[in-house]
């Protein structure tokens, strides 16, 4: 059976279009994203414009339908922020481990701490304990069987200050 002469005209019309608009989506895009764009845009041409039979018309129209759909591609990239993105070849790895000179000075800091810690007295002690293990202030005061917090806000504030002055006036090392 042999098909009309409309239809094969139409066919090798629309073969060389896609070749066209292949080539005019690949200068503005990578080759295999523009046989993509032109497999849509004879979609559309076949689904809309099936009454525009002659080439005159067609090739402007496919162009613009081209065009139309790079412009959407364009926008909507930008909008996802794809334009903008980075490979993730070309960033750096974080080193995750502490450099020398920070690892040192916790090092530092931690014997003064230490050192400091060895001579607060029993109370003091006692109070950064349970700070330490997460206690409130009100747990504190019950533990300690004092009748009022504030002796216990009193006795931190003491204890924190003088931890200070021990530790030399800073909690950072002087440099």
């Amino acid at each position: 059976m042999t098909r009309p002469a409309v239809i094969v005209e139409r066919g090798e019309i629309l073969t060389q279009l896609r070749e066209r608009i292949v080539s005019f989506a690949a200068s503005h895009y990578a080759r295999d994203f523009a046989e993509d764009v032109a497999q849509e845009v004879l979609i559309i041409l076949e689904e809309k414009y099936r009454h525009v039979t002659a080439i005159e018309e067609l090739v402007p129209l496919a162009l613009q339908i081209a065009r139309y759909r790079l412009l959407g591609i364009r926008r909507k990239a930008a909008r996802r922020g794809e334009s903008s993105q980075v490979s993730i070849d070309d960033l750096p790895l974080p080193d995750r481990r502490p450099d020398p000179l920070s690892d040192l000075e916790r090092r530092e800091r931690m014997d003064r701490l230490k050192r400091a810690l060895a001579q607060v007295g029993e109370r003091c002690k006692e109070i950064i304990r349970h700070k330490l293990e997460g206690r409130s202030f009100p747990e504190i005061q019950a533990l300690l069987g004092v009748k009022s917090i504030n002796t216990i806000y009193t006795w931190d504030f003491r204890c924190r200050k003088h931890l200070l002055e021990l530790m030399g006036g800073t909690w950072e090392a002087r440099r």
